[in-house]
């Protein structure tokens, strides 16, 4: 299991797009993808529990996966976030 806190840099948080692109870099990996909001963890392959995080700019996120290729996901998912989701 690997854990790795980011922070959102775009500017309008985690809306449909930033979800969608979320979700569709993740279904590709058989890990499992866990994103964890204060007390709240969702399914990171769940497009409907990305967006009910609720998280705008600036919004720390523990990015959790676990699995086999449990590394090569938390690289996607960092490059994505690093990114601003390339909305900046």
């Amino acid at each position: 299991m690997i854990e790795k806190t980011v922070i959102i840099k775009n500017r309008a948080g985690i809306h449909a797009r930033p979800a969608a692109l979320l979700v569709q870099t993740i279904k590709d990996f058989s890990c499992s993808v866990y994103i964890e909001k204060d007390d709240d963890r969702i399914n990171g392959k769940s497009i409907m529990g990305v967006l009910t995080l609720g998280a705008s700019y600036g919004t720390e996120l523990k990015l959790i996966t676990d699995g086999g290729d449990e590394e090569a996901a938390m690289e996607a998912l960092a490059k994505l976030f690093e990114s601003g989701f390339e909305e900046d």
